[in-house]
C-alpha cells in the first residue's frame, strides 16, 4: 500500500513539472561555466527535474547500502553473542533484559 502511494505522488508530481514545462516555452539564455547558450525553457526545467530526481535517487540508493551493511553487522554479532550465551551455558529465559514477577519490586502505596 505504501509503495502504491508512493508511486501515485510521483506520477502526480511528475504530471506537474510536465505541465509547468509546456507553459513555459521561452527561450532562457543559460550560463555554463565556460560558455553561454540559449535553450528553450521547457528543457531546462525537464533537465533540472531530470537531474535532481537521479542524485535522490543514488543517495537513496547509497543509505540503503549503507543500512544493509549495518543490519548484516548487527546480525553477525548477535549471531556470535548467542553462541558465546549458549557455550556459557545461558538460556534464552537467563538473556533477558525484563525482570520476571518474582524479581519485580513491589509497589507501596
Amino acid at each position: 500500500m505504501k509503495s502504491q502511494g508512493i508511486l501515485i505522488s510521483a506520477l502526480v508530481f511528475a504530471l506537474l513539472i510536465a505541465i509547468f514545462a509546456v507553459i513555459n516555452v521561452d527561450s532562457v539564455e543559460v550560463n555554463f561555466l565556460f560558455t553561454k547558450t540559449t535553450l528553450p525553457l521547457i528543457l531546462v526545467i525537464l533537465a533540472s527535474t531530470l537531474l535532481g530526481g537521479l542524485t535522490v535517487g543514488l543517495l537513496g540508493m547509497i543509505r540503503q547500502i549503507r543500512l544493509k551493511r549495518t543490519v548484516k553487522a548487527l546480525e553477525k554479532q548477535l549471531s556470535e553473542l548467542t553462541v558465546e550465551a549458549e557455550r556459557l551455558g545461558l538460556t534464552k529465559a537467563m538473556l533477558r533484559t525484563e525482570p520476571t514477577e518474582a524479581e519485580a519490586v513491589p509497589k507501596t502505596e
